[in-house]
Formats: structure tokens, sequence, C-alpha cells
């Protein structure tokens, strides 16, 4: 089976699917099954986070058996996870937050990356270090779709995936504004349905999360 093709580091990773699923794996050998179903149902860009202990070995399963899907890592707080997990396929990197050492390894990585932000101080830091494409975390404690619409002002330039809090519900709000690209969430990704491995409902909620828009409406 060919290898998957990187995800170059100009390419937006906001542009890839309306939603980035969130995954938390306790067993990796859930992970191929799962993302056959995510990309099954329309969402190719798939987020596993670094809080479990089968994250990395998930990811190296997945970029091995699902050429399809571009799977990332998140929940990166250290620069030495940088490394461990690109060299587990990565093919995008989304922190929480940022320092500027986990920025720089981040940057020297090779592969697309998402710092995370919840002030505006840390939006012009950014700003000012070249970065436009941001994770906004925890987007529903931290404001919401009042935060990002006042930030779309004097800050047009940057771009945001909200991550934290938001569901089927909400996610055509956050979509509906200018600065926002995509939006991150689990709630196609239910623990019971991984738990049970009800694959099919897991694609079926892919689906309609991937059909999502500004207005709730199709794309």
């Amino acid at each position: 089976m060919p290898a998957p093709r990187p995800v170059s580091s100009s390419v937006s990773l906001l542009a890839l699917a309306p939603v980035l699923p969130v995954v938390v794996l306790h067993d990796a050998a859930d992970a191929v099954p799962l993302a056959r179903a995510l990309v099954a149902g329309g969402l190719p860009a798939i987020e596993v986070t670094l809080r479990t202990p089968a994250a990395l070995d998930g990811v190296r399963a997945i970029a091995g058996e699902v050429p399809d899907a571009v799977v990332g890592v998140g929940t990166v707080i250290r620069p030495e996870q940088v490394a461990a997990s690109v060299d587990a396929g990565a093919r995008f990197l989304v922190s929480p937050g940022w320092t500027d050492a986990l920025l720089a390894a981040m940057a020297a990585s090779g592969v697309p990356y998402l710092p995370g932000v919840s002030t505006t101080s840390e939006v012009v830091a950014l700003l000012e270090r070249g970065v436009r494409e941001m994770k906004f975390f925890p987007a529903q404690a931290a404001g919401g779709t009042a935060y990002l619409k006042s930030l779309a002002g004097p800050l047009p330039q940057a771009r945001f995936c909200p991550t934290g809090g938001i569901g089927p519900d909400t996610a055509p709000d956050y979509l509906s504004l200018p600065n926002v690209g995509c939006v991150g969430g689990s709630w196609m990704v239910p623990s019971d349905a991984v738990a049970g491995r009800d694959w099919g409902r897991v694609e079926r909620l892919a689906r309609a999360a991937a059909g999502l828009s500004a207005g709730g409406t199709c794309r």
C-alpha cells in the first residue's frame, strides 16, 4: 500500500473539511476502523489527541493503513512531542496553547500546525511571528462566537479552528463567521460508540458533520 502523500506546510488545515474530529483513543486497535468510518463519512482530517498511551500507536496505524485519512496529533504541549508525533506519521499538529519553544519546534517540523490561543494578546503575538491560522480553545468557555466576532474587525488576518464545547447545534454559528475556517469537536466519535465499536454510527454522525456549514445548510 503506498504511503499517504504529505500535507504541505503551505496547505490550509482549515480548508480540509468543515469539521475536524477530535479523537481520544484508549485502544490502538480501534484506530484504523474509526478512521475508516470518519473518512467514509466525509471527514478525512482526524486529530488524535495525546491524552492516552495508545495515541501514537493509533496514529502510526492510521498513517500506515488508511491512506485517505489526513491524521494529525493534538494536545501537543512539549517540544519533544513534536518529533515523536511526526515520526509516528502525523501530518499536522495541534496544541491547546503555545510557548516560544513549542512554536519553534512545530515550525521546524515540516508539517502544518495550529497553535492554540484564547486571548487577543496571544493572537497578536502569533501574527507577529507570521502565524495566521490558529486553534481557538476552549472556544465556548473563552467567549464563543461573540469573542471571535469581536476579533474579526481589528485582526481580520487571523483565522481560527475553534474547539471546546462545540456540538452540531452550535457549529453552524461558528462556521458563519468570516474568521473561522473549520471547527473541532468530538460529537461524531461519542465514547459509547467507540467503546461498542459501532463504526456505522460513527460514519453516520461524520456524514452529518461533513454537511454542516454556516446556517446549518449542506455545502
